[in-house]
């Protein structure tokens, strides 16, 4: 189950991102907005990332005008390892090598085809584990208190 959720500039990207997970068969929760009126992108970014964070959602995709505020908003969530991305190379390489479970994507920075590409190889790759597990266990270690 994938966790959505847009501010009002996000929202037609988010659209589009929920008509390419349909036609791929994946499940998702819309945490909201669900309109292009004006809002606060922390209220909606949070609410995905706690689901993210708790077990509810596998993982995440959130869009804003930037990508960035609500990448940082879910980035305050405990266990949320978040990637603003505006192309496929660092998208992939942070699952396989962060083990991302959020993505965030700027509606005013990528087209819709590009994001769909983004969205599509971030959810394709894997975490590769290993060495980089180690490095994500010293994030978590440190994010617990323990640091």
């Amino acid at each position: 189950m994938i966790a959505l959720a847009s501010d009002h500039a996000g929202f037609e990207l988010k659209s589009a991102i929920r008509r390419y997970l349909d036609e791929r068969g994946v499940a998702y929760n819309d945490f909201g907005t669900h309109s292009q009126d004006s809002c606060d992108y922390p209220a909606y970014g949070l609410k995905a990332a706690q689901a993210v964070a708790n077990g509810q959602c596998e993982r995440g995709i959130l869009v804003c005008g930037t990508g960035v505020g609500i990448g940082i908003a879910a980035g305050k969530v405990r266990g949320v390892r978040c990637v603003n991305c505006s192309e496929p190379y660092s998208a992939v390489l942070s699952r396989r090598h962060n083990d991302t479970n959020m993505l965030s994507l700027g509606a005013r920075v990528v087209g819709q085809g590009l994001a769909i590409t983004i969205v599509e190889q971030w959810l394709d790759a894997t975490f590769e584990g290993g060495r980089h597990l180690d490095r994500i266990e010293l994030i978590a270690k440190y994010e617990s208190g323990g640091g």
